[in-house]
C-alpha cells in the first residue's frame, strides 16, 4: 500500500523535528508570555479579562469551523462560572452552558489526567441533545466505520484534503495518544509548547468523533498550555489568531498530514501564531491600562454621561470607528444632542485635559484623546 498519510508511516507517531529552527522561536515566546505575565499583574480587574479572554477563544474556535453559536449567551454562562456580575445577563442555553464548561473544565482542571470518558463528556458539552437530536450524530462515543474525510469541491470529483486512520484499532490509536498525553506533561526533555503543538497535531490528525474534532483539538491545545502555565492561558486567545490565518491553518495541518514524521513546518507555524496570539494580548492589556490611567486621572473632573460616552468610544479606538478622532459632528450624533451643545462640551473637555485639538486644516477641527 502506497504511504498517503503521516499516519501511514511507519514509525507513526514517533515524530522528529530540527532544533535549529524551533529554539529561537520558543526563546521569543517565553519572552513575549513573561512580559505579558508582567504587564497583566498590574491589572485590576482580571476576571473580566480572563472573561473576554475565554469567550474570544470560544467563538473563534467555532468560526474556524464556520460555526455560529450566540455571543451573548456564552459570555452570560462564561460570566456565571467566573464569578463576573452583569449589567443586563443574557439568556444562556445547553449550547452556551456546554461550550463555557469544556472552556473551564480544559484550563481549570489541568491537573486531572486526560481519559476517553473526558474528551467524550467534552463531546456531549459541544452537542446538546436537545439540539443535535435531529442530526445523525453518534454523540459522545467514536466514529462509526465509514471512512472519516475532509474534502471539499464537487460531489463526483472531490478533492480529499484529508483522510483519518481507519475506525478498526481507532481505541488504541486513542490509548497511545492519553497515555502519551498524561506523562509527557512530566518529561523534562519535552518542551510544554512543543507538547502542545504535538498534542494538537496527533488529536486532529486521529479524527476520532464524527464531528466536533477540531474545536476538541483547540481544548486539548489550550489544556496542554495551561499545564504549560497556569496564568498566562488567560490572558490570550491563541484560536483568535488561528482564526485570522484560517487559510494557512488547514494548509500547514494538510502539508504536514501528508508528509513524512519530520513535522517542524507544523512546529515553526504553531510558535509563530502562538507568538501573535500573545503580541496581540499585549496590546489589548497595555491599552484596558492607559484606558484605566486615563479614567484614574479624570475621575473627579465633573464629566456629563455625554461627554464619558464619547470619551469611551475614542478610548475604544479604532472598534467603534474613532481611531482617527472625532469632529463636532460626530460628538453631537454619537453623543445625541445639539450642535451648541457639542461645541460647549467639546470645549469644556480641551479645558479640563481631557482631549487636544488635532494638527491640520480643514473645515472642521478634529480631537482625540489627550493620553499623560
Amino acid at each position: 500500500m502506497a504511504i498517503r498519510w503521516i499516519w501511514q508511516q511507519a514509525d507513526w507517531p514517533h515524530f522528529y523535528w530540527q532544533n535549529a529552527q524551533l529554539l529561537p522561536r520558543l526563546r521569543q515566546v517565553q519572552h513575549v508570555r513573561g512580559m505579558l505575565l508582567g504587564r497583566a499583574s498590574l491589572h485590576s480587574d482580571k476576571e473580566a479579562q480572563t472573561l473576554d479572554t475565554l469567550l474570544a477563544n470560544i467563538l473563534s474556535s467555532s468560526a474556524i469551523e464556520e460555526e455560529r453559536i450566540n455571543a451573548q449567551s456564552v459570555r452570560s454562562s462564561l460570566a456565571r462560572r467566573l464569578g463576573v456580575s452583569e449589567k443586563q445577563p443574557y439568556p444562556v442555553s445547553d449550547r452556551s452552558e456546554g461550550l463555557a464548561t469544556m472552556m473551564l473544565d480544559a484550563i481549570n482542571n489541568r491537573d486531572q489526567p486526560l481519559t476517553l470518558q473526558r474528551l467524550c463528556l467534552w463531546h456531549h458539552w459541544l452537542f446538546p441533545a436537545d439540539e443535535w437530536s435531529i442530526h445523525s450524530l453518534s454523540i459522545g462515543t467514536l466514529r462509526g466505520n465509514e471512512p472519516m474525510q475532509v474534502v471539499s469541491g464537487r460531489i463526483d470529483r472531490p478533492t480529499i484534503h484529508f483522510e483519518a486512520p481507519p475506525r478498526s484499532g481507532l481505541e488504541t490509536q486513542l490509548e497511545a495518544f492519553i497515555t502519551w498525553f498524561n506523562q509527557s506533561q512530566r518529561d523534562v526533555l519535552l518542551d510544554p509548547l512543543l507538547r502542545a503543538a504535538i498534542c494538537h497535531l496527533w488529536f486532529v490528525t486521529l479524527h476520532p468523533f464524527d464531528d466536533g474534532n477540531g474545536r476538541i483539538t483547540r481544548a486539548l491545545t489550550d489544556l496542554a498550555l495551561s499545564q504549560a502555565d497556569s496564568q498566562s492561558i488567560r490572558l490570550y486567545a491563541m484560536s483568535s489568531a488561528i482564526l485570522a490565518k484560517r487559510t494557512d491553518y488547514y494548509r500547514v495541518l494538510e502539508q504536514t498530514q501528508k508528509g513524512d514524521l519530520d513535522i517542524t513546518g507544523w512546529l515553526v507555524w504553531f510558535l509563530d501564531i502562538l507568538d501573535e496570539s500573545l503580541q496581540q494580548a499585549m496590546i489589548g492589556v497595555e491599552h484596558t491600562q492607559q484606558k484605566a490611567r486615563f479614567w484614574l486621572h479624570h475621575q473627579n473632573v465633573g464629566l456629563s454621561k455625554e461627554q464619558v460616552k464619547v470619551l469611551n468610544c475614542l478610548l475604544d479606538g479604532g472598534e467603534q470607528g474613532f481611531e482617527m478622532g472625532i469632529s463636532a459632528s460626530q460628538y453631537q450624533k454619537v453623543a445625541k444632542v445639539s450642535k451648541a451643545t457639542a461645541t460647549r462640551h467639546l470645549t469644556d473637555l480641551l479645558e479640563k485635559g481631557c482631549l487636544s485639538k488635532l494638527a491640520g486644516g480643514g473645515r472642521s477641527t478634529w480631537y482625540q484623546i489627550k493620553m499623560e
